[in-house]
């Protein structure tokens, strides 16, 4: 098979598998979401912590995360999946029109990565004050979720309403906006411990000579890890087009040497089972 083939079939089974997810599954960010809200609500009001299915979907989540890194943010998440069709739609009009892309600029986008652990914190602090109610009204996925589940009365909402409509903007000019500068969830999976049992390494002896080609298509931006180191970086969405751009395929995962794309659709497939049997 050619190697663009081959890449083409990677593309287009990602395209499908978020798509699915989108389709069957939109509401896990969400509910995993309140998860947090939930236990950091009960720890300021200093009442105890129940199982409930939004902590339960937080604590799968956050396990499976630990074990297969951030594949629940590149392939199942509603907001992600958002980004990216909108992203890819944007490029697509700016090659029919002949109009050079939007970029943000680098530096910027290393000082706006910070923002979401900022906007973590201040969810965090006023859940713990018991006073996020205040936010209603403002909270953008909060409108989201209500436009994907079909209800458009979101008259009190105007506010988040805005605010996700900036958001869409700024997907549409950055590939994955939100995920990378905003997301709270995504600050979270950030700072979780992933076992690097599945990590991606590339083997950089082999790689040519001032060659960068992975780093520029990361949608994060990061330096890949050299084979034999442990370290992923937790802004790894492990979205594999590392893999897909390499001229030379140096980059694998670290156990599975054998077909990424056997390897991602087993994934989906775990990642699909474990969500069913904790109540999504």
């Amino acid at each position: 098979m050619k190697k663009v083939n081959k890449r083409n079939i990677q593309k287009y089974t990602r395209m499908l598998i978020q798509l699915i997810f989108f389709l069957i599954m939109p509401s896990v960010y969400t509910t995993a979401f309140s998860g947090v809200k939930y236990i950091f609500t009960q720890m300021g009001n200093i009442q105890p912590l129940e199982l409930t299915s939004f902590v339960t979907i937080l604590i799968v989540l956050c396990l499976y995360t630990m074990v297969f890194g951030r594949f629940f943010c590149g392939f199942a998440c509603a907001f992600g999946t958002l980004g990216d069709y909108l992203h890819e739609l944007y490029l697509w009009l700016c090659r029919k029109t002949k109009r050079r892309p939007i970029k943000i600029n680098d530096s910027v986008k290393q000082k706006l990565s910070t923002v979401k652990y900022f906007i973590l914190a201040a969810i965090v602090i006023l859940c713990f004050k018991g006073v996020y109610q205040i936010t209603k009204g403002f909270s953008p996925w909060d409108v989201f979720s209500m436009i994907i589940a079909g209800n458009f009365q979101i008259n009190d909402y105007i506010p988040a309403l805005i605010i996700l409509l900036i958001i869409v903007a700024g997907m549409l000019v950055c590939e994955r906006f939100f995920c990378r500068f905003l997301c709270p969830m995504g600050a979270i999976f950030s700072l979780l411990p992933v076992l690097p049992i599945f990590s991606i390494e590339r083997n950089r002896e082999q790689c040519i000579k001032e060659c960068s080609a992975c780093k520029r298509v990361c949608p994060s931006g990061i330096e890949l890890p050299n084979s034999g180191d442990d370290i992923q970086s937790g802004d790894c969405f492990m979205c594999q087009k590392c893999m897909n751009i390499c001229p030379k395929q140096n980059i694998k995962t670290s156990t599975i040497k054998g077909n990424s794309i056997i390897f991602i659709l087993v994934r989906a497939v775990i990642l699909v089972i474990i969500m069913k049997l904790a109540g999504i």
